[in-house]
């Protein structure tokens, strides 16, 4: 059921002889469902053959957690061949499938909806470029996830998870850490919709890509405060969908009541900073303006009181020599993207 690659890049050459292509994509392809069958087979169909290269099982843990793969690389592989739309299977132990890239050559690479040119990985993307292969991004299939179906899964076995209403104005990276940790089992929780002040922002694009429910809030005229109105359908938007915890993760409007005061002691927000130090906008500037040699990021309840609320967790970050506010903020955003998973998850088990 497994090829080699060598016997793979052989087939690309005999293909290539006769005037004829080879497509490959790569993915985990560890629970498989009829979104990956449609684009599967969309993207067999822009070539001769397809080839499709799936993370070994160290390298699927590596990348979703202890929970998954749900199928072992063999069973994974056997499932795929059986699609009438796949031709060859093969298995790479790291990270990223670049050195099968540069081993195989394909003329095409194709790639899901929930992704761009711009958001493939470089290395993998630079490989394509070295090996003259077209990038074709495929559509999408709306609602059909590994994430949402392992969800489904959950609810029909009898489990409840915690439910969480994510807030963003932003590229929604901390919203993405929050669905990466819950798809790898490490939060027992679920995001069940995503509400934004910003209506072309990136959380909003990201939640559609997962299939999870997704609203833009007219914010009103304030640049840093919500309107009454707005307020009030994001408190109804909240209780409709049955919220039991609010995380503002990346939104940059003050809430107030009625928002605070429907969710009173279950709004969290992640802040860039080791608060009480650096309160309000861009704390990681403030943080280098101030010399400090220790920042980092905090999750805290949220009140009325700007970034005052109680404080849940922190994490600290050292401050370089040399650093930038751009490489700074970098690494404070990672450190975010361990800890409010980390702090949802608590909650989520009562802990904290």
């Amino acid at each position: 059921m497994i090829s080699e690659i060598s016997a793979v890049a052989a087939r690309r050459a005999e293909l290539e002889s006769v005037g004829q292509q080879l497509v490959f994509t790569n993915g985990c392809f560890d629970l498989l469902h009829v979104g990956h069958v449609r684009y599967l087979r969309e993207a067999r169909a822009l070539g001769d053959e397809l080839v499709v290269a799936i993370n070994s099982d160290d390298s699927v843990r590596a990348l979703k957690g202890d929970g998954r793969p749900i199928n072992s690389v063999g069973e994974r592989a056997e499932v795929l061949m059986g699609l009438e739309s796949v031709d060859h299977v093969v298995v790479f132990e790291g990270m990223r499938a670049t050195g099968v890239i540069e081993e195989i050559r394909p003329h095409i690479y194709a790639k899901g909806g929930d992704y761009t040119e711009d958001t493939l990985n470089a290395e993998e993307r630079d490989a394509l470029a070295c090996a003259g292969s077209r990038i074709e991004i495929l559509s999408k299939v709306e609602g059909k996830s590994t994430t949402g179906l392992l969800a489904a899964m959950g609810e029909r076995v009898g489990e409840s998870p915690f439910r969480l209403g994510v807030l963003g104005s932003g590229e929604g990276t901390n919203f993405e850490s929050i669905v990466e940790a819950i798809a790898a089992g490490g939060v027992k929780a679920e995001v069940v919709i995503v509400i934004s002040d910003v209506e072309d922002s990136g959380i909003l694009d990201r939640a559609r890509q997962h299939g999870i429910e997704h609203v833009y809030v007219d914010p009103g005229e304030n640049p840093n405060r919500l309107s009454m109105s707005a307020q009030e359908e994001m408190k109804q938007r909240l209780q409709r969908a049955n919220v039991e915890l609010v995380v503002c993760a990346g939104f940059m409007k003050i809430l107030r009541s009625p928002v605070l005061e429907s969710f009173s002691g279950r709004v969290i927000n992640v802040h860039p900073s080791l608060l009480p130090r650096h309160k309000g906008l861009r704390a990681w500037e403030q943080s280098l303006r101030a010399g400090d040699t220790m920042t980092g990021c905090t999750v805290h309840f949220v009140t009325d009181e700007l970034d005052s609320g109680e404080i849940i967790g922190q994490e600290e970050v050292p401050v370089e020599e040399g650093d930038t506010p751009e490489t700074l903020h970098e690494r404070i955003k990672q450190a975010e993207h361990r800890l409010l998973p980390l702090i949802i998850g608590e909650l989520a088990a009562g802990k904290a």
